[in-house]
Formats: structure tokens, sequence, C-alpha cells
């Protein structure tokens, strides 16, 4: 068996072709799938055994190879050698290693393993780069791999974290590695810029298809920069790390492209992903995006919530108890979620009982008292919380200035105190405008709990700034996709042809 191995590689290495060329086809009578630079590749691993991959003819002005491998949520190992160590492999879902290539070098080696019973399908490529583009994480310091081109991601309820190790210059093969740390001036990787992108998937799609294939858009630089957002630009003195708002249930993958302004080249580092929730959980996955609790508490709350919506003028008194059960009951959560550790289910029956309370009383003072004037003024400032989340649900909220808590809250409490203010000379339409916008905003607070909605993080944006002091630094964008939009991205001709998934096929 090892005789017929050896031959099966001088009979691969021996055949003429251009890198990235032609279709690969994996040999897997001797257990090699064999790539070509810059064609994806679709195959399945199953345990137990690595299966071995090699890249051949690779050109002579290619300095070094990224080669990554990306599946939905079984990890994969990748290393290059079989066995297996920390400092020679990485194990996840979107991994890749870089190759340095030494003088003469035409071929590359590597071993890939799967960790889960059951076969993964995945999707890999190699990229080829010259000795004058960065390196990706070629001056790591922080993880196990020596050059980490990979995006470390982690993510919570409130927000989603990726970090990665800083780039250096390139250089030519068989020469040493530029130093990282002795100096830093411009001929040095301190000029290297890092701009963060983002790229949403289409919203309540799932699929591990839609994901491999979009996927696909965010591994080149030209593609990145053609289909993803960029977030925000990283100089080499800045923490190589960014947080953004966790969107569960909505595919997410992020990509970070190293950019040198003196040779005006640039690299991608290895996509990463994210549904901000665990699509093999049994219980609280990505397909149940609402709790029981969640979805009782908000139905009922949107019943009457459309009901003061085309109503609610007319009834003054349901809807002074709607006005003052919102008023109550976000303050009371707020409450007792940063000062008890009460279990969500318990805080949410707390705030119904507590919500309910409020709006009582605000009738009861209503009924007793009989102030106009008071009971309109909350009923605009829950109107002018709801524009002032609008405000800052815009690119405005992600403005450096807002990352700071103290101004963060002046600015949206202004704006929330200003609308009572502006109409308070006309109670009439400020009524009728706060019973049509929190009204019909509370039917969308209900659907999310049954689909993902991009709207309902008009308002938790808000909530999640004021339980979590770390979500000042999170970038908030959410998608916004229309069908037309869908299409289009599908049409745009500067990206590849795609291709359903098919073991064993590569383009």
């Amino acid at each position: 068996m090892g005789l017929l191995r050896l031959m099966a590689l001088a009979a691969l290495a021996s055949q003429p072709g251009v890198a990235g060329g032609a279709e690969t086809i994996g040999n897997s009578s001797v257990g090699i799938t064999e790539f070509s630079v810059g064609k994806f590749r679709y195959f399945k691993l199953s345990r137990p055994f690595p299966e071995e991959a090699i890249l051949r003819n690779i050109s002579s002005n290619v300095t070094f190879l990224i080669f990554q491998i990306h599946s939905q949520y079984q990890n994969t190992t990748i290393s290059f050698s079989k066995t297996f160590l920390p400092s020679t492999s990485a194990t996840g879902t979107d991994k890749g290693l870089v190759f340095i290539l030494r003088p003469e070098q035409s071929m590359c080696f590597w071993y890939m393993e799967a960790l889960d019973a059951e076969p993964v399908q995945n999707v890999a490529i190699p990229l080829s780069y010259s000795e004058r583009d960065p390196i990706p994480g070629g001056c790591n310091l922080e993880f196990d791999l020596d050059i980490d081109p990979n995006i470390y991601l982690e993510y919570d309820f409130f927000e989603t974290t990726i970090k990665f190790a800083p780039a250096n210059l390139g250089y030519a093969r068989g020469t040493e590695s530029p130093p990282c740390d002795i100096k830093t001036g411009q001929d040095t990787r301190w000029r290297l810029l890092y701009d963060v992108y983002q790229y949403f998937l289409p919203e309540n799609d799932l699929t591990e298809e839609a994901l491999l294939k979009h996927l696909q858009r965010m591994a080149e630089v030209p593609h990145v920069t053609a289909n993803a957002i960029k977030v925000v630009t990283l100089t080499a003195n800045d923490k190589t790390s960014v947080s953004f708002s966790s969107l569960r249930g909505q595919g997410v993958i992020y990509n970070v492209i190293v950019w040198d302004p003196v040779l005006n080249t640039s690299a991608a580092y290895v996509p990463t992903h994210t549904y901000a929730c665990r699509l093999e959980a049994m219980e609280g996955s990505c397909s149940s995006l609402g709790r029981a609790s969640t979805k009782v508490f908000f139905t009922l709350f949107a019943l009457l919530g459309f009901f003061i919506c085309f109503f609610g003028h007319r009834f003054w008194k349901t809807e002074l108890f709607f006005i003052g059960f919102i008023f109550m009951g976000f303050f009371f959560y707020i409450l007792i979620t940063r000062l008890t550790p009460i279990k969500y289910d318990v805080r949410l029956i707390l705030t119904a009982v507590a919500g309910s309370i409020g709006g009582i009383f605000l009738v009861a003072a209503w009924w007793r008292f009989g102030i106009l004037t008071l009971c309109m003024l909350c009923v605009g400032l829950v109107l002018g919380f709801l524009i002032s989340s609008v405000t800052f649900f815009t690119p405005l909220g992600n403005l450096t200035i807002f990352s700071n808590d103290d101004v963060f809250w002046v600015t949206f409490s202004g704006i929330a105190v200003l609308i009572p203010v502006v109409f308070m000379s006309c109670l009439r339409m400020l009524n009728i405008l706060a019973c049509g916008f929190v009204g019909s905003y509370s039917v969308v607070l209900a659907v999310d709990s049954y689909m993902y909605t991009s709207l309902s993080y008009i308002t938790l944006n808000v909530l999640k700034r004021a339980l979590s002091t770390h979500f000042r630094s999170a970038f908030t964008n959410v998608p916004f996709q229309t069908n037309e939009q869908e299409e289009g991205r599908e049409r745009n001709i500067d990206r590849p042809p795609l291709q359903a998934p098919n073991q064993g096929a590569a383009y």
C-alpha cells in the first residue's frame, strides 16, 4: 500500500498543468484529495482516518498559500502533518493554514480530519499570494499556530466578538521574515491597515447549502470588498478585536482584509460565520428562537397593541393602561435583571405583574386627578423612546462618540424628552401618533418571538445597552433585505459562478 501511494504521488507530480486552472478531481483510490489554486471544492470528510490533500503546479511567483476549509457546525481539523499537534493544526468550522513556500517548491501537502462520527460536508479553497502581499496572522503572539490567518469568534446573547492575529509584511522565498516588533516605522508591519467586513446571509435561511455558497463570496479580497459591508478600519496600533450585536438566528459572515498602503496590496484572513445560536441543540436552537414564555408574553402584548394601534385614541383608559404597562415593565425588567440572578421565565412573569400594576396606576391617576398633561407626558415619553431608538438604529448609532455611555444616554434621553415637548401644543396629534407607532411596533416584537426580524433590534439594542456594560463598543448593524436585493446579489457578474454541493466535484 505504501508503494502504491508513492507511485500515485509521482504520477501526480509528473502531469503538466497550470495552478488554479482546470477542475480538480480527488483520487479516492489512494485517499488523496487534489486541489487547484483559486478553485472551491465540495467534499465530505469521515472518521476515523485523516485524508491527505495535495496542491501541485504552484507558480514560482507565489510566495505563500492560505488553505481554508469551512463547514456549517461540525468541526474539522486541518494539519501540516499526520500528527495533529496544537502548534501545527487548527480545528473548527472555519479554519485555515498558511504555507510559506521554499525556493523551487511547487507542491504542498496537508491533512484533513473530521471529529464527528457523521460525515461532514465541507467547502475548501487554496489561495495564492505574492511576496508583495501582507501575510495574515504573520505576527501572531496569542494563538497556537506560528502564523495564524484565522478569525476567532465568540458570542453570547448581547454581542459577538471576533479576534485575529496581526499581519506581517510579505517577503520573497528563501528569505527571513521581517521582524514584528523591533521597529515601528513605515518600513515595518506597523504601516498595515485592517478593514473589517460583515456579510449577512439571507434572512431565515439556516441551510447548509446557503452558508457554503455565500462563504465563497467572502474568501477572496475582490469578492469581499464587492459584496460585504465594511464596518471599521483598524490601524496596527488598535486592538485586533471587534464586537458586534448578536443576531440570534441570523447568519453572519465576518472577514478581515489586511492592506499595505505603501505597496497597495492586500490579503484576506479566513472568513468565519455564526448564527449566534447552536444549530445542533435540541432545546433553544436556532430553529426555535423564542421560548414558550416569550411567545405567550409578546403575543398577548401584541393583541393589546394591535387594538391600541387602530382604536386606542377612542378608548382612552385602555391606552393609558397600555402606556403604563410599557413604562413600568421596561424599567422593572432592567432593574431585576441587573440586580438579581432570577431565571428568565420568572423575570418575565414578574415584569408582566409590574407592568400591569403600572398600567392600573396610570389609569387610576387619570380617574382620580384627571390631569391630562401628566398622562400625555407619559404617552409622549413612550413615543419619544421609540423614535430615539429608531434614531440610534440608523448608522448614527455606530459613531465612535456614542461608545461613551454618558454621551449615549444623554443624547438618547434628550431625543425622547424632545418629542412630548414638541407636540405638547397639539396633544391630539401626539396621541394618535403614539397609538399608531407604539401599537404597531408591539406586533413586530411578537413576530420576532416566532421568526427572525431585524426590526425587533430597534428596541432590543437599547435594552442590551442598558443591561450590559460591554455592549457600548458593539456595532449594531442588522440586515435589511428584499427579494430584489437578493436577486441582484445572485446576478452579480463580478462573482465566480456558484454551484450546489456535489461530493467529488469542484470548479
